[in-house]
């Protein structure tokens, strides 16, 4: 049987913004197995040149991007949404093992099933070599992105 993930389609701007939050939320925990649990068992995704399916992948995927990508943090905005759709644009810092730093920008297109779950994920991503010292995300990384910190847009991003 399948947990409901709510909130649940059809979507709402409010349970449309609370889906994206927990997405970024959870992907700011860097928690492979976690992360995975917001997918269907046989989730489609592409990701830049890459087509997990299904959570195994998933897993396997994001535990080879955190360990490549590191110090990741991320930052999600809600593009457009309609039923069991979501659109959302995002921006994420991280370095890789020389200590270059990068921020990452794309965008990702969502499907969920009746469950809340997401079945389809397509993400876009392109990467920009940044100074340490132009870094913008800079919460703590033991947690999500705290309530009062800037989005995108009051970023300019």
């Amino acid at each position: 049987m399948t947990q409901a993930r709510p909130p649940l389609p059809p979507f709402t701007r409010q349970s449309a913004l609370q889906k994206v939050r927990a997405a970024e939320d959870g992907w700011n925990s860097r928690d492979p197995q976690r992360v995975s649990l917001a997918y269907t068992v046989d989730s489609q995704w592409r990701n830049r040149a890459e087509f997990p399916r299904g959570r195994a992948e998933i897993v396997q995927f994001l535990t080879r991007k955190w360990q490549r990508e590191q110090d990741y943090r991320l930052i999600k905005e809600l593009w457009a949404f309609t039923d069991n759709r979501i659109a959302v644009r995002f921006a994420y810092e991280w370095h890789n093992e020389q200590g270059e730093w990068f921020r990452s920008y794309g965008n990702e297109n969502w499907q969920f099933d009746v469950n809340g779950l997401m079945e389809k994920r397509y993400a876009s991503i392109n990467d920009l070599p940044i100074r340490e010292e132009d870094r913008q995300f800079r919460w703590d990384r033991s947690g999500p992105r705290p309530s009062d910190h800037p989005g995108l847009s009051d970023l300019g991003l």
